[in-house]
């Protein structure tokens, strides 16, 4: 099996932190080691993988070969420009295709947390069988334990559980709900968070794609020509269109089957998620670095090189760099990403 990494993002939510030449994945967010280094550990303990495989933009590639250790140059593909989960998706299975076509791969985002080593490796074992005796497309999901509204979700049967591994054939996907659906999706008992962690075989992978993205499809084999000639394939990928493996794929084909994971996850996707993962005070201040809370609870900062206090004040995070500080209520921590597009419009790169 060859594992797949998508480290292509730039992690906009976890401004000012998180920036075009150092992003959320090459961030120490927990622990010692940066995400992608934490997350190429964790798959090297899969029996039987082969090789890891990271998908990343041109302008990360150098970086990214510099903060991580364990992976070869070589398998560092680079992509023309970011196109969304599929195209980048696609780009690792033919690379993978071109050394066995029916080997498996298993995809990861490069920045989630995953807490559980051994059930990791369980849920994956489940899922290598069900993508073997079903040849079919297999997404791992996450038991919901609140009604979240940042999460896509995953509606499975479970009447019908296959071959007594905690895997289920999906009946459906769902986007970002409102809350009073996401709270209906978690008392009707079928629903999975959405970890955007997949596996399966790259024949079965192509020929979902040749049915259900044709163009992209016909677009990889092009690609692949100009690999085998060593020529460059840019021209082909300007007109590859920016699509989720989700939307692109998984919604319409009829071969997808959901293993529940039975590790503890979380992506990580915003500074609310950091607070919920880090350790807290009796008034449930997190500090991380140099600060202090006064007269206030549920406070998260994030302040390594200055000193940063709070008084009078709760429900807030508050993030310092050398640069830029970032105020935001925990609830609006998902628009941090507002501030990024407002750096582009003002065109301030040295923010970004």
């Amino acid at each position: 099996m060859y594992g797949v990494i998508i480290a292509g993002g730039r992690g906009t939510r976890f401004w000012p932190s998180s920036r075009n030449d150092n992003p959320k994945q090459l961030l120490e967010i927990v622990g010692k080691d940066n995400m992608l280094q934490m997350t190429i550990d964790r798959l090297k303990k899969i029996k039987n993988l082969e090789d890891i495989f990271i998908v990343t933009g041109e302008r990360l590639a150098p970086k990214i070969q510099k903060n991580i250790t364990g992976i070869r140059k070589k398998n560092i593909i680079i992509e023309p420009s970011g196109k969304n989960t599929a195209p980048a998706i696609a780009l690792a299975a033919m690379h993978i295709k071109r050394i066995r076509e029916n080997a498996l791969m298993a995809v990861f985002p490069a920045d989630h947390l995953i807490i559980g080593a051994q059930q990791f490796l369980k849920t994956i074992r489940s899922s290598v069988r069900i993508a073997n005796k079903k040849n079919g497309l297999v997404t791992i999901g996450v038991n919901p334990t609140y009604p979240s509204t940042g999460y896509g979700y995953i509606q499975y049967n479970k009447k019908i559980p296959e071959l007594n591994l905690n895997a289920f054939k999906v009946k459906a996907f769902a986007e970002k709900p409102h809350l009073t659906l996401a709270k209906r999706f978690l008392k009707s008992g079928d629903f999975l968070w959405n970890g955007g962690m997949f596996v399966w075989r790259v024949d079965i992978f192509y020929k979902e794609m040749k049915k259900y993205m044709p163009d992209l499809y016909s677009q990889m084999n092009k690609i692949e020509k100009r690999i085998i000639a060593k020529k460059d394939y840019s021209n082909i990928w300007k007109s590859v269109v920016s699509e989720s493996i989700d939307y692109a794929l998984l919604e319409k084909s009829n071969s997808i089957y959901t293993v529940k994971a039975d590790f503890k996850w979380n992506d990580l996707g915003s500074w609310s998620s950091v607070y919920d993962v880090s350790s807290k005070s009796k008034e449930k201040n997190a500090i991380r670095g140099s600060g202090v809370v006064i007269d206030g609870s549920n406070n998260l900062i994030e302040s390594k090189k200055q000193f940063t206090a709070i008084i009078g004040a709760s429900n807030l995070v508050v993030i310092t760099t050398p640069d830029a500080t970032l105020v935001v209520p925990r609830e609006k921590a998902e628009e941090v990403k507002d501030i990024v597009l407002y750096l582009e419009k003002k065109k301030r790169q040295d923010l970004l």
